[in-house]
């Protein structure tokens, strides 16, 4: 019984630094990479509990790439004139074809491989995940676009939680689309390309 009160307690808590982290995410500030770091732990140990591996998984990438990504953006933000400016840079094609690739593959693999571990929603789990993991790359490589995936991305992830009882990461997720659509608008309104 106790340990149904802790994982409620770390749902509270990555609710609240999601948030945080979202806010931060649309204002493009460095500080948003160690929310990241404190978010995707206590997710990926709430989905743990849940046995939901995918989810899990993903938020263990997250940890990983919210490092990566830290370096890029101090890396990106000195580059740039204006310290408080949005930095952006030019999506090609080939972080396309990329991307594309990656969600063709991975999605089905994925699905297949949570399905034979008995993740009661595989192919929610498997869209949410890949799908995420390529908004999150593009979220450190500073794309605009990575914002149109991240919608995608989060109604996958909202109605996963939904379905598996945990609500209070449900309106996390339909925050974050929310605050995805503004991203959008906030991003291409004040974003600068580095290069």
């Amino acid at each position: 019984m106790e340990l149904q009160y802790i994982i409620k307690g770390i749902e509270i808590f990555a609710l609240f630094s999601g948030l945080v982290y979202i806010i931060l995410e649309v204002l493009q500030k460095n500080v948003m990479w160690y929310f990241g770091i404190a978010t995707g732990l206590a997710c990926a140990f709430q989905f743990y509990c849940q046995d939901v591996w995918a989810s899990m998984g993903l938020n263990i990438y997250y940890v990983a790439v919210s490092v990566w990504g830290l370096i890029q953006w101090k890396r990106d933000s000195q580059a740039m004139e204006d310290k408080s400016a949005i930095h952006l840079n030019h999506f090609g094609m080939k972080p396309a074809l990329w991307s594309l690739l990656a969600a063709v593959i991975g999605i089905p693999l994925l699905n297949l491989l949570l399905d034979k571990l008995g993740d009661p929603l595989s192919l929610v789990d498997s869209i949410a995940t890949v799908l995420s993991a390529i908004a999150t790359v593009w979220l450190a490589k500073s794309y605009w676009q990575q914002w149109l995936v991240w919608v995608v991305a989060d109604v996958f992830s909202a109605t996963l939680c939904f379905m598996q009882g945990t609500p209070w990461m449900g309106v996390l997720y339909i925050f974050y689309t929310a605050s995805s659509c503004y991203g959008i608008w906030h991003w291409r309104k004040y974003g600068t390309y580095v290069s």
